[in-house]
């Protein structure tokens, strides 16, 4: 029988494409100066949230000297600019606003978490983007760090040499005080507070939905079945007092780490697993193994890997650094996004993103 494969298309060498910034924050402001600093990218607009920056160059807000070109609110002018993309990328999402960008034919590519993987996206989402993307004959496509990065690319990878995987183990580390300031890691984060008390519910859907979708599309790329996708959170206790600034103190046997695990599951047994250690303090009960802010990767098979990645400090604040590792791989993805099939595409979905450097 033949098998007839659809081609992954690769971008245009030659080519030079249209996009527009939409949000400025941490991430946003990364992916403007990455877009900019782009050779295959030219940035024709910018859109923002609040009146203080409507209006505002783009190069000033993100560091840069002006470009002419100037933020709005509006999303009318930003389809009117008729760009070939939009690097989507505020804080939640507007549902309506995407499915009007798709629908004019501009493609998007987004760190939102709500559009990895088709087949585990709320239904409704799913309809109506996949919708929008029939109309307009344009593609959507969701990356990041994490998940994205070390939850696809870097296993994909890794299996590459592989003929079996009995489980592969992700763990990212993150020091919190490093870039949370102290409100965040108390009154937000929960830090803090008496153990045994209620896993933030709404902390763990986020990362739930978040990852079962990179989980399940890492799985599907690599034909392993999973028969369910589990997420659990857990606490750690400080075995001393931590100061997280001048007169705030998380106290001796409050919660001082968490940790959230989602696991993709096969016969009881997890088989792709994803665990988010942050944590306030090395010294806790029970005593986890923390490592430097960054990832493990833990390979069991028949060509096992155990890999750590360090993220060394750079002069930047840690927020700015790890806005980058996240924004950057967006930016990298242009070019294969805009060549893509329309619709929701994901990883397996485009040939290998490599990066243009300047």
């Amino acid at each position: 029988m033949n098998v007839q494969l659809e081609t992954l298309n690769l971008p245009d060498r030659d080519a030079r494409y249209r996009v527009v910034q939409w949000a400025t924050g941490k991430v946003g402001s990364r992916s403007l100066r990455g877009i900019i600093s782009h050779p295959a990218l030219e940035l024709v607009g910018l859109r923002v949230h609040s009146e203080a920056k409507e209006g505002m160059d783009a190069g000033e807000l993100c560091g840069l000297e002006p470009l002419g070109v100037s933020a709005t609110r509006n999303l009318d002018d930003i389809i009117a600019l008729k760009p070939d993309c939009v690097m989507y990328m505020q804080e939640g999402y507007d549902l309506d606003d995407v499915c009007r960008i798709l629908e004019a034919g501009i493609n998007i590519v987004t760190t939102r978490g709500e559009f990895f993987y088709p087949d585990k996206m709320d239904p409704e989402i799913r309809e109506r983007t996949e919708a929008a993307c029939l109309k307009g004959s344009s593609s959507i496509h969701a990356t990041g760090s994490s998940p994205g990065f070390i939850t696809e690319a870097v296993p994909l990878v890794l299996a590459s040499v592989a003929r079996r995987i009995d489980c592969l183990t992700i763990d990212e580390f993150a020091y919190i005080p490093e870039s949370c300031s102290p409100e965040m890691v108390f009154d937000v984060m929960g830090y803090g507070r008496p153990p045994g008390t209620e896993f933030d519910p709404h902390l763990l859907s986020h990362m739930a939905q978040c990852f079962e979708q990179s989980l399940s599309s890492l799985a599907d790329a690599l034909s392993l079945e999973l028969d369910n996708v589990e997420a659990s959170g857990e606490t750690a206790t400080a075995t001393d007092p931590v100061k997280i600034a001048e007169g705030a103190f998380i106290e001796k046997g409050t919660v001082a780490a968490q940790r959230i695990t989602v696991a993709g599951m096969r016969n009881g047994q997890p088989l792709l697993r994803f665990r988010a250690n942050w944590y306030c303090a090395t010294e806790i009960e029970p005593d986890w193994t923390l490592g430097e802010t960054g990832w493990r990767v833990l390979v069991e098979g028949d060509t096992p890997f155990d890999i750590s990645i360090k993220l060394p400090p750079t002069a930047e604040s840690v927020a700015e650094q790890m806005g980058g590792y996240t924004a950057h791989r967006a930016v990298n993805a242009v070019p294969y996004v805009c060549a893509a099939r329309p619709g929701i595409v994901t990883i397996a979905d485009m040939p290998q993103i490599i990066a243009r450097l300047s």
